[in-house]
């Protein structure tokens, strides 16, 4: 296969990743750091060194682990019940046949739901299923931030 060709699907699993990041049921960073691995591997690891690699994959796990324990992180903090994270989970599956909107507002219902179940206490539900939103939705800004600090420390170490 030409490097040109090569080239062209680094960038194509970089932008893949991008949307990824965002989108559901694609694994951004694992597609933005396969790009990444693609490229420094086309030219030998010369123009992009190992350990810019490594420092990619420390942070695409980072933004794994976050992408997981925010939403974890945020239901907690409002004092969730074992109920609230398990309608969390269910409403994170349930939500990824229903699209972008699904994902996004699915956790904060299956939260509150498992919370209300719990305790009987509406405002408790509420408070839980919001902070379990937050919480997703910190951890889905961190992964962006982090994919485009992936691609910045890239495109740095190929260019200069």
């Amino acid at each position: 296969m030409s490097a040109g060709l090569l080239w062209a699907l680094s960038a194509l699993l970089i932008v893949v990743g991008v949307a990824g990041t965002v989108l559901p049921a694609l694994p951004g960073t694992a597609f933005v750091l396969g790009g990444i691995v693609l490229g420094a591997w086309i030219d030998d690891f010369t123009r992009v060194p190992v350990w810019v690699v490594v420092l990619c994959t420390v942070l695409a796990v980072l933004a794994w682990v976050l992408d997981y324990v925010a939403g974890l992180m945020g239901a907690r903090r409002a004092g969730a019940s074992k109920q609230a994270l398990i309608g969390a989970a269910v409403g994170t599956v349930v939500g990824l046949f229903m699209g972008i909107v699904g994902v996004l507002f699915m956790p904060l219902v299956g939260a509150a739901v498992g919370e209300y179940l719990a305790r009987k206490d509406e405002r408790q539900a509420l408070q839980v299923g919001v902070a379990t939103w937050l919480g997703i939705m910190a951890g889905l800004l961190a992964k962006v931030v982090l994919a485009f600090m992936m691609i910045g420390i890239f495109i740095v170490a190929l260019v200069f």
